[in-house]
């Protein structure tokens, strides 16, 4: 079943950083006609642990504010981590244990005195979540992985229940499943099972069952066989057209094991204490580590991470010390906003802008009951309002009016944040967890003196630089206390999609405001312009209809659904002259399209801003969300640069959008990338609801920002309920110019000697565009593939005579011919009886 009429528009605004240079699948119906997010978190999550001295420090372990108070939640999370510690110090060969978690409380339960404030911790920076799915699907613990091999998770995830309740037969136990995971999140490497293709035919010609190590001994059954009211366990069957066992036959490891390897595999078999190593890996089987890692083994990969690069083992002790933990509990949402009203700020209508979107983030976007104050700036800094609690349109009128009017003076930005942290300490509030926001155009030289200060402050400080000129070191103040950062470039849309993002961090999506427009149009003189905005039914609450302007105030027509219309006159003007109106849709607004018309009365054209906001219709019913990402902080030509985009519901993917990037540099240079969800270049997993692409043209250093649009294919959109189960792989080339095709019976001989194995003439053979599905069909000898014989297929792509990619994941294949009817005369065999069976992936290639 699909979501009817599904559309998405994302916008995401990131800073490049000085210095860049060029189990089973399920779908159900959700009634949802659109949604917009504008998530501006510009590269994927940092985690704030580091490993000193052996021991892993910053270990952040949330729990989601839904999630009912229950001190067993906090003893049993305190019982796995020991657990694990000293399991991964063994499995690490004494180079790594936990040394120091902290576990975020949600602020829904009761305070306790040993709840600490947290500083810079917080649910959505989180490396471990404790939550619920959407849907109650299973309690299978999962880590959130993004990238390639070697490269770091999003976040673990585990379910109460699965913390609660003993789950021993099923997962082992808890500190050895935390391992697993771990090694997911931290260090990059994959499964080393497969739940889609759990056996495979070996080298040898045996059917093996898809594990690492091969030194692992069960049997092959088929359990729970039920036929009359009775149930039986028997072996396996072969399938004669496959070679391999039916399809309900299972591997079930023996009880008593030799094989210490590996924790990818089966972590909760008593023998299995390590990690697979070059020695005992098993490049042979179809798993997610092999055609991830280029048939590299764990250890491998573990070994050239980060973290064991300069380290040595523990040898004179046999086990590790005990995690000390802290209990923090979040608290009331703290903001103070820090304001540029320098003389730079007269530019390009700067300061009218930032009051625009100042204005729209208080009485739009900032959560009810949140404690807001505001600071200006120029060469000193004033407080203009101490915190103020946001309950009703009174509250934050008393902050709007105090906005600055008349643009003045230099550039003293740590002026500002001084100013910022007295706003708060006044109020009788910590600094520490505190956010601010931070917005400027220009240059400060004398920035660099309050980092310390800030350092030790504990606040977030989110940046929002704005225009060209706006100082470098920005960046550093947010990377430095893990605040967002954001470029805005000329027009308001930037500046709105920049406030519009500093939402709670608390992890309650259902209080965070959703915007499902926000766009600019440049409507000729007396001229009107039309345009639509689906609204999801799982949207509707406290929803806002905004339009600014830069000339003269347009004319207004804005229907519902239901044919109602609300006209110019009843939109409310703002009071401070900052042009622009606003109408707060009564109730819950109609779930549908939603139709707007705008006339410019002007003798001259004007850029009018569209802007639409609203929240979750009900607290247990979860919005579809999106959030974009880039790869990394840094990239240098002709590295690429990895752009996401997550389109989800809660834990569930959302599948069937079309998604597109718009690259936009200093200079106004706009790139345009469609992003996917096909398995195919960047993108690692098909179908997960995170849609990828390679982005490689770089114009210039500087800041770039980034925004996504997605919309939902006509009657494709839909939510999945898989969860870590669709295998990774590699992906198409970017600008390959022919592709090499070779064969071999032997597995080894393509991941090894590739070029030495019997190759197959692809001159008929364009490539298409990166990411495109080919198609080539070809007749292999018959002399060389006898009845039942299994071969492998691997494709190299070639750019140029000297530039080739790796390898790419192997296919396999079994020729097979079907027996001959009895009443069918026997012909002799024809090429084109022979029934290849294909196992595996699509082949596919990168290529740089």
């Amino acid at each position: 079943m699909q979501i009817p009429e599904l559309s998405r528009y994302i916008n995401a605004l990131c800073t490049f950083p000085k210095g860049l240079l060029q189990r089973a699948k399920m779908v159900f119906s959700l009634k949802v006609i659109l949604f917009l997010s504008l998530l501006l978190l510009p590269v994927l999550k940092s985690s704030q642990v580091t490993l000193n001295n052996n021991g892993y420090d910053g270990i952040v372990i949330a729990i989601n504010p839904s999630i009912p108070e229950d001190e067993k939640l906090i003893q049993n999370i305190k019982e796995m981590v020991t657990e694990a510690s000293a399991y991964l110090f063994h499995a690490t060969k004494r180079r790594a244990y936990f040394r120091n978690v902290s576990i975020l409380v949600p602020i829904t339960w009761k305070s306790k005195s040993e709840y600490l404030i947290p500083k810079q911790e917080s649910y959505d920076q989180a490396d471990v979540l404790v939550a619920d799915p959407h849907l109650k699907y299973g309690d299978d613990p999962y880590t959130l992985q993004y990238g390639q091999c070697g490269d770091k998770g999003q976040y673990i995830h585990f379910t109460p229940n699965f913390l609660l309740t003993n789950n021993l037969l099923t997962y082992g136990p808890r500190g050895r499943v935390f391992v697993h995971e771990w090694a997911h999140l931290r260090w990059g490497v994959f499964d080393e099972y497969n739940v889609d293709q759990p056996f495979y035919i070996s080298r040898r010609n045996t059917i093996e069952a898809t594990r690492c190590s091969t030194h692992i001994t069960g049997v092959n059954m088929v359990l729970n066989e039920c036929q009359g009211g009775s149930c039986i366990q028997r072996p396996c069957r072969r399938n004669p057209k496959t070679r391999l066992y039916e399809a309900k036959c299972t591997f079930i490891p023996n009880r008593s094991q030799t094989a210490k390897e590996s924790i990818m595999f089966m972590q909760n078999l008593d023998s299995v204490t390590e990690f697979c190593t070059e020695k005992t890996h098993n490049k042979e089987a179809p798993n997610l580590q092999n055609k991830m890692c280029n048939h590299r083994s764990t250890w491998d990969v573990i070994m050239s991470s980060e973290d064991f690069q300069h380290l040595s083992p523990m040898t004179e002790i046999n086990s590790p010390p005990r995690p000390t933990f802290s209990l923090l509990q979040s608290k009331q949402r703290v903001v103070c906003l820090v304001l540029d009203k320098s003389g730079s700020m007269y530019r390009e209508d700067r300061l009218f802008r930032m009051n625009q979107a100042a204005e729209l983030y208080l009485i739009q976007i900032i959560e009810k009951g949140s404690l807001v104050g505001m600071v200006t700036f120029d060469s000193s800094a004033e407080i203009q309002n101490n915190l103020t609690k946001i309950i009703d349109e009174n509250t934050y009128q008393k902050i709007t009016a105090n906005l600055p009017q008349k643009p003045s003076g230099g550039t003293s930005i740590c002026g500002g944040l001084k100013a910022g942290f007295q706003a708060i300490s006044q109020s009788n509030q910590s600094t520490s967890g505190s956010e601010i926001i931070l917005l400027t155009d220009g240059e400060d030289n004398q920035m660099s003196s309050c980092f310390e200060e800030v350092k030790q402050s504990g606040a977030i400080i989110h940046t929002i630089a704005l225009g060209p000129s706006a100082d470098r070191e920005l960046e550093t103040l947010s990377k430095m206390t893990r605040g967002r950062r954001f470029y805005a470039h000329k027009d308001i849309n930037g500046l709105i999609d920049a406030f519009s993002r500093i939402s709670s961090r608390s992890g309650n999506i259902s209080q965070q405001a959703v915007q499902l427009e926000s766009k600019t149009l440049d409507i000729p003189r007396k001229k009107w312009i039309n345009g639509t905005v689906p609204v999801d039914s799982t949207v509707g609450k406290d929803t806002f209809f905004v339009v600014t302007w830069t000339i003269q105030k347009p004319e207004i027509i804005l229907q519902d659904p239901k044919g109602k219309k609300y006209t110019t006159s009843d939109f409310q003007e703002d009071k401070l002259n900052i042009r622009s109106v606003r109408l707060r849709i009564p109730g819950i607004a109609e779930t549908g399209t939603w139709t707007y018309s705008l006339r410019n009365n002007h003798t001259k054209s004007q850029l009018l801003t569209v802007t639409m906001t609203t929240r979750a219709r009900s607290p247990t019913t979860l919005p579809v969300i999106t959030t974009a990402h880039i790869s990394q902080n840094t990239a240098h030509y002709p590295s690429p640069m990895i752009v996401y985009a997550r389109v989800s519901q809660g834990f569930l993917p959302v599948l069937g959008i079309n998604v597109t990037a718009i690259i936009e540099n200093e200079d106004g240079h706009q790139v345009t990338l469609e992003l996917w969800d096909n398995g195919a270049g960047a993108d690692t997993v098909k179908n997960d609801g995170i849609y990828s692409r390679y982005f490689t043209d770089y114009h210039g250093n500087g800041r770039y920002s980034l925004k996504v649009h997605a919309q939902a294919r006509k009657n494709t959109a839909r939510l999945s309920q898989q969860q870590n189960k669709a295998l990774y792989i590699p992906g198409y080339a970017e600008n390959a110019d022919s592709y090499m095709i070779r064969t071999s019976k032997h597995v080894l001989d393509l991941q090894e000697n590739f070029d030495k194995a019997a190759l197959i003439n692809t001159s008929g053979l364009i490539p298409k565009e990166a990411g495109s599905v080919e198609n080539f069909e070809f007749k292999p000898e018959p002399s060389k593939i006898e009845n039942g014989t299994t071969f492998y297929i691997a494709i190299q792509a070639i750019r140029e005579p000297n530039v080739t990619s790796e390898v790419s994941n192997i296919a396999q294949a079994t020729n097979f011919i079907p027996p001959q009817e009895p009443s069918i005369p026997d012909l002799g065999t024809n090429i084109s009886a022979i029934s290849l069976a294909i196992f595996g992936l699509a082949v596919i290639v990168s290529i740089f």
